[in-house]
């Protein structure tokens, strides 16, 4: 089992880590921590193989912790999961030794490839012997490289696309139907509802039914509460 240490603030988000790596299976979470000096005591007391590291925290910059993080032993390994896209951060964030990065708002789908994508690159940094050949630093190197749109993404969807139907029904307090998603982006409805339809069967969102007097019954799509 691979051990996990959760830092997040947000709690429905640390709730979804936690429910979508149960999905995956495998892993052990060992906490959920809010914060950056909660998370350094975690860290040292439990022997974590894996961070998912929110760089929005309340006390310290994520990037600081990630540097931090990599002085604790054994060392983690680190996926940042934040809402921070600026290139600064980015960068800083892998020159401080975190591997993946994921943006939120995010799928279940585009979680699972990040994390199938450790797992390859921590296969093939695993062994019993005490050397790797450059053979396997290569190939490892190359796992942290190839999670491209072409591998995540499914026919006829646009990653851009998808991200921004998370966000409108995410942000919204009731939720949304597809009419309401369509002109909150100026699309078609049917492109919509087809994405609400894949982050619905993704288990992002929920379906809610909802009869009239008179006409078709209107689904209204709301975001997934991450259930334990």
């Amino acid at each position: 089992m691979i051990r996990v240490l959760i830092v997040e603030d947000e709690p429905v988000i640390a709730e979804a880590h936690r429910d979508y790596l149960a999905r995956i299976g495998g892993f052990e979470i060992v906490g959920a921590v809010t914060t950056a000096q909660e998370a350094l005591r975690a860290a040292r007391a439990h022997g974590v193989d894996l961070v998912l590291l929110d760089l929005g925290l309340p006390d310290a910059r994520g990037t600081d912790l990630a540097s931090a993080l990599s002085g604790v032993r054994p060392a983690p390994d680190v996926i940042a999961i934040t809402a921070q896209r600026d290139l600064p951060t980015v960068r800083d964030a892998m020159s401080r030794g975190v591997l993946l990065y994921l943006l939120k708002p995010f799928t279940f789908a585009a979680f699972r490839e990040k994390i199938e994508q450790y797992l390859r690159y921590r296969e093939a940094l695993t062994g019993e012997a005490e050397a790797v050949s450059q053979r396997d630093v290569d190939r490892a190197l190359a796992e942290l490289r190839s999670g491209d749109f072409r591998r995540s993404a499914k026919k006829g969807s646009a990653p851009q696309t998808e991200d921004a139907v998370c966000r409108a029904v995410r942000d919204s307090a009731d939720g949304l139907t597809a009419s309401e998603v369509a002109r909150a982006l100026g699309s078609s409805r049917v492109t919509a509802w087809r994405y609400l339809e894949r982050l619905a069967d993704d288990g992002v969102l929920d379906r809610d039914t909802q009869y009239g007097s008179a006409g078709r019954p209107q689904v209204r799509y709301r975001w997934r509460r991450a259930r334990r």
